[in-house]
């Protein structure tokens, strides 16, 4: 149960396996459409199929990260005021794959070809804000499932079903995606929207019917006023320094998570145009990596309970460094499998590790509104790492040719990775037993 010695909630025993576990399940169902929507199959379709401009897209995406930019603090503040996150997780998620159910194109024929293209890029836009909305309540919810002692556990678990959710979401449609099956008489990536939307619902429904928000609620309900999404940022901001070490990491969390995006966004279009990965091998390398991904996570989250968070992430960190120059080193596909299977098994270390170790530095029951700044962290990286990668690739390739120019891009993420090592450095690690006081 949750308790609250001195003012500050604190759980002292698990909540229910079957709790813990539609917790978990939750990560299974969001990485879908992580992976089938934002990373394969959407972007590809849109641009390559549907005629939409790179520039329309890009525009689709930075907005949907310029609202998470701004609203994730407040909202995030706004639901440790009123100690529920279970609502907003499950609202979120209804919104997310409604409108990821829309890109289905059932009217593009009574639509014009640009009418139609900014409306998918419009439901687009609103699917992928609601997915990374979601997040920062989910991720707050977590103290009330554990005790302090086994939250990486705990979070190992979500991220190693998020990577097995996104293996599997991707097998299911590969019928579709080749032609073997049919939707409502349409195959390849536009019948991958719908199921890919029911999958997301499915597989969140043990969370919609199971988790629950454990913190009593407040006597007085929270009040929203015009323009407190930004003074709650500002809030959020000042209140970080009051915590010791919190500012650093959000500095190192924005630049490791700019060489994380980037080397998601990128790395298949590095493969194919540098080491010549064959076309249609974009999905087999997201599923290769993968893999890996889901053994490490587990190991991450057992190694941070024992050694605590902050110490496993910087190893991890280092493995990214390594793992980025072996790529931009890879003189060919078989040295690229081998660099990207290292990047694989720390790649779901990052997220199992990042979400304890917030929560050792600041108090639980504020832990809305600092997600919601990680979010932020997020955001901004997600909107500068691409820039950065094509200031290097377009603005060399003219001096030093177009291989060397991707290589060097690659390797400007290891400098990201290094920058982050160094500001943990000054990042407290209190990996304290369970019932233990916060310093």
């Amino acid at each position: 149960m949750v308790v609250a010695p001195g003012g500050e909630f604190r759980v002292l025993a698990r909540a229910p396996a079957r709790e813990r576990w539609s917790w978990a399940l939750y990560d299974f169902a969001n990485t879908i459409f992580s992976m089938n929507i934002a990373t394969l199959y959407f972007a590809v379709w849109i641009v390559t199929e549907r005629g939409a401009s790179n520039t329309a897209f890009s525009l689709a995406t930075s907005l949907s990260s310029a609202v998470v930019l701004f609203a994730a603090p407040y909202l995030g503040a706004l639901s440790d005021l009123r100690r529920r996150r279970k609502a907003w997780v499950v609202g979120l998620t209804l919104a997310c794959a409604a409108a990821t159910a829309l890109l289905h194109p059932f009217g593009a024929a009574s639509l014009s070809p640009a009418a139609a293209t900014a409306l998918l890029l419009a439901c687009f836009a609103v699917a992928h804000t609601a997915y990374q909305l979601a997040l920062p309540f989910y991720n707050a919810m977590m103290p009330e499932l554990v005790p302090e002692s086994e939250q990486g556990r705990l979070s190992g678990l979500g991220t190693a079903l998020g990577y097995v959710g996104s293996i599997a979401g991707v097998l299911a449609m590969l019928p579709l995606v080749r032609g073997e099956w049919e939707l409502f008489g349409r195959s390849g990536r536009p019948a991958v929207f719908l199921p890919t939307a029911l999958l997301v619902l499915l597989f969140s429904l043990p969370f919609l019917l199971f988790c629950r928000d454990a913190l009593p609620a407040p006597h007085t309900a929270a009040r929203v006023r015009p323009g407190a999404i930004l003074r709650g940022t500002r809030e959020a901001l000042r209140e970080a320094r009051r915590h010791r070490g919190l500012i650093r990491f959000l500095l190192a969390s924005w630049c490791y998570q700019d060489a994380l995006g980037t080397a998601i966004a990128f790395m298949a279009i590095f493969a194919v145009s540098v080491l010549g990965l064959p076309p249609g091998g974009e999905a087999t390398l997201f599923i290769a990596l993968t893999v890996p991904a889901v053994v490490g996570s587990f190991v991450a989250g057992r190694v941070s309970d024992r050694l605590g968070p902050r110490r496993t992430l910087v190893g991890i960190l280092l493995g990214w460094t390594a793992g980025l120059v072996a790529v931009a080193l890879a003189p060919s596909l078989p040295a690229f499998w081998a660099a990207g299977a290292l990047l694989g098994f720390v790649f779901g270390g990052i997220g199992t590790t990042e979400r304890p170790l917030l929560l050792t530095l600041v108090p639980d029951a504020d832990a809305g509104r600092f997600f919601g700044l990680l979010a932020l962290s997020g955001r901004a990286a997600a909107i500068v790492g691409p820039l950065v990668w094509a200031l290097l690739v377009d603005g060399l390739s003219d001096r030093l040719g177009k291989e060397t120019a991707y290589r060097v891009a690659v390797a400007s993420l290891a400098l990201f990775m290094v920058a982050a090592i160094a500001l943990l450095r000054g990042v407290p690690d209190r990996n304290l037993p369970s019932g233990a006081a916060r310093k």
